[in-house]
């Protein structure tokens, strides 16, 4: 009955995690030449049928222990349906107006947001325009592009800080006292062990090696579980011409809205922004493309609006002319026409 005993509250304490008889004769200081030394594998048999451990099917001595969960009820006195979360979306500020597309999607306490962007098309305008909008939240931001660690300290990245003064002149960053009404952590891995529960979570950009790409998917499951009340944007790396984000499928696993950001056209500020994904929404706006200019070094959006597949050339941004392609005029290359 001790050995019982003791094993069941060590297995308490090992949950998740893989052990062996080995492990456990060692941890729990066994004598080799005791009864309980045959008795240990007996118990371990019977915490299998118990579904307390789960044996690796090697026949080795190795089980997983498995973590022990309780059913959650779900309909009890006082629970309350939990609002929708309020987030302000960026906006064109050349006309004053939120994005088109923003006033359908539906937010819920725990979603993820995930922009899938190419190299220098937009990602971060996105996420400090949202941290703008929503400052008086105390959104906290992260990630690879907002903070430099220079002389055994970390500080702003010096673009980062140049954009939000320039936008200093719009938004108030700092409370009567002189303090952030933000909050800006020096993180750029393990992202899911510093969110902060119930506030907005701005991650800009995660990084990984390219080999590792279905990693993300870990990442992000990690994130969203962090969440709590609050809500997570996660900025992530696209390669220029791919459907899709680093990671592909793996990011759509977590992500609860997923938006596309790439160039469109020549001039190198003009964005093409296209809604791949959104759990809930109040319109049809899944698959819908929009385009807009950055302007003011990298801190507003102006004429934002929605374009469609240009029909002379098929999206293509080239028409055949004999047996020679051509730039297609009606949409200047860009395979889109504004609808």
């Amino acid at each position: 009955m001790e050995l019982t005993y003791r094993l069941k509250e060590f297995l308490k304490q090992a949950q998740g995690r893989d052990v062996s008889l080995a492990y456990l004769r060692s941890e729990l200081k066994i004598d080799p030449t005791s009864p309980s030394w045959d008795t240990l594998k007996v118990l371990m048999h019977n915490f299998v049928k118990e579904k307390i451990v789960r044996p690796s099917g090697r026949n080795d001595g190795n089980y997983k222990v498995i973590t022990q969960v309780k059913p959650v009820r779900v309909f009890i006195p006082g629970r309350e349906r939990r609002p929708i979360f309020e987030m302000r979306w960026p906006q064109d500020r050349e006309r004053g107006m939120p994005l088109d597309f923003s006033e359908h999607i539906v937010l819920r306490e725990g979603d993820l947001v995930t922009f899938g962007g190419v190299k220098s098309k937009g990602k971060t305008t996105l996420c400090i325009n949202i941290a703008a909008e929503n400052v008086d939240k105390n959104p906290v931001l992260m990630g690879n592009e907002y903070t430099v660690f220079t002389d055994g300290l970390y500080e702003p990245a010096p673009r980062f800080f140049n954009r939000i003064s320039l936008m200093s002149e719009w938004v108030e960053w700092t409370d009567g006292d002189g303090n952030d009404k933000f909050t800006l952590l020096p993180v750029k891995e393990d992202y899911a062990e510093h969110i902060v529960e119930g506030k907005i979570n701005i991650i800009d950009w995660i990084n990984l090696d390219g080999d590792r790409s279905y990693d993300i998917s870990k990442v992000l499951e990690g994130i969203k579980s962090a969440l709590g009340r609050g809500i997570g944007i996660v900025a992530l790396q696209k390669g220029e011409g791919s459907v899709n984000p680093r990671g592909g499928q793996y990011v759509r696993d977590f992500s609860d809205v997923e938006i596309l950001l790439d160039g469109f056209g020549e001039d190198t500020d003009d964005i093409l922004l296209t809604v791949k994904g959104c759990k809930e929404k109040t319109a049809p706006i899944v698959g819908k493309t929009y385009a807009y200019t950055i302007v003011n070094e990298g801190t507003e959006i102006w004429n934002f609006r929605e374009v469609v597949q240009c029909r002379a050339c098929y999206g293509k941004g080239w028409k055949k002319s004999g047996n020679t392609s051509i730039p297609c005029s009606d949409c200047n290359k860009t395979g889109y026409v504004d609808k």
